[in-house]
């Protein structure tokens, strides 16, 4: 028998072409068990050949539920970093029969409120907002109204589940991989500007490994200024290089500011890793593995935290969510730079 090919078919029509009652290919639909394998053989045969499309405003009305998360972001869509964290996120939405739909803000937080009011006019699952550094976020309270989940972000309140790296203990770990490599005089590059959980967590898990050993020197730590982009990593390298006892590594809390230390040390005649050691932080793909030799670096967890956000987002069926607040640890990536 020759297909059938509608885009129009109603459950009637199902159930005229395989011969039984609408009530049974709703049953079908709805995979109730009281239905028989024949019958059921012949209602899917029927749904195939009529090319028949569940009309989704009625199924989301019968089941109070859209099968789409809101995916609202500062930046991060327009970034590298965009692939992982949306791609994690999407498989373990997949997995859960949802889609998941995605609104870039870059960083207006106009669209921002818009795209949370127009997600929760349509009835979303739930919401994820996910920004591009570690920071606080400021939201409308009306993303309560749905099960929420943050990633790399947090409210003032915490009142929100969100998951964020684990600064403190990924520098506290690339301090340690420089102490067991011999290095007792490590420097390091800390970021500027407004990634203050970042700064200050970087800060203290180098300082407290430093600390262990007892080869803490303040005269090693270098602040980064405000410029972005790790521009002023080229200074801080040079600074460092001028230090009477100067260091035999330089831990950079970005790989962008790794990419200017490199710069500065080339210019020096400083050969990495063989005079000195670099390790940065972020393992940005375009950056760490662009440059010569490779860079060593902490990767954060972004593919881990998408499928960590959805995960509990889903979990939850639908109930107010724990506003528990998770850090991911950041695996260390081995290159050529150590």
């Amino acid at each position: 028998m020759s297909s059938i090919r509608s885009t129009k078919s109603t459950i009637r029509d199902i159930a005229s072409h395989a011969g039984v009652g609408a009530g049974t290919v709703s049953r079908v639909l709805n995979n109730h068990p009281h239905v028989s394998d024949s019958t059921r053989a012949k209602v899917l045969k029927a749904i195939e050949e009529l090319n028949y499309r569940p009309s989704f405003s009625a199924r989301q009305m019968r089941t109070g539920k859209s099968q789409v998360i809101g995916f609202i972001t500062d930046e991060i869509a327009s970034t590298q970093f965009a692939v992982n964290i949306i791609k994690g996120a999407q498989a373990v939405a997949w997995d859960y029969g949802k889609l998941v739909l995605v609104v870039n803000s870059d960083g207006n937080r106009a669209i921002e409120y818009e795209a949370i009011e127009m997600m929760l006019e349509r009835g979303v699952d739930g919401i994820i907002y996910a920004s591009m550094f570690h920071r606080q976020a400021q939201l409308p309270d009306s993303i309560h109204e749905v099960p929420a989940v943050l990633i790399d972000c947090f409210l003032p309140d915490r009142s929100l589940p969100s998951v964020v790296p684990d600064e403190f203990g990924a520098a506290h770990e690339a301090t340690e991989i420089l102490i067991r490599k011999g290095h007792r005089r490590i420097g390091l590059i800390n970021l500027g500007g407004e990634a203050k959980p970042a700064i200050e967590g970087r800060l203290a898990g180098y300082t407290a490994a430093m600390q262990a050993h007892g080869l803490y020197d303040p005269d090693l730590i270098v602040h980064g200024g405000d410029e972005g982009a790790g521009r002023h990593g080229y200074a801080s390298a040079m600074k460092l290089m001028k230090l009477t006892e100067r260091p035999t590594a330089i831990f950079c809390a970005q790989d962008r500011i790794a990419a200017q230390a490199y710069r500065a040390l080339h210019e020096l005649g400083i050969a990495i890793p063989n005079e000195v050691a670099v390790m940065g932080f972020d393992n940005h793909i375009d950056v760490a593995t662009t440059l010569s030799p490779l860079l060593s670096t902490m990767a954060l967890p972004h593919l881990e935290m998408g499928q960590w956000a959805v995960e509990y987002l889903l979990s939850g069926a639908g109930e107010p969510l724990e506003p528990v607040q998770v850090k991911l640890p950041c695996p260390y990536i081995e290159r050529q730079s150590i």
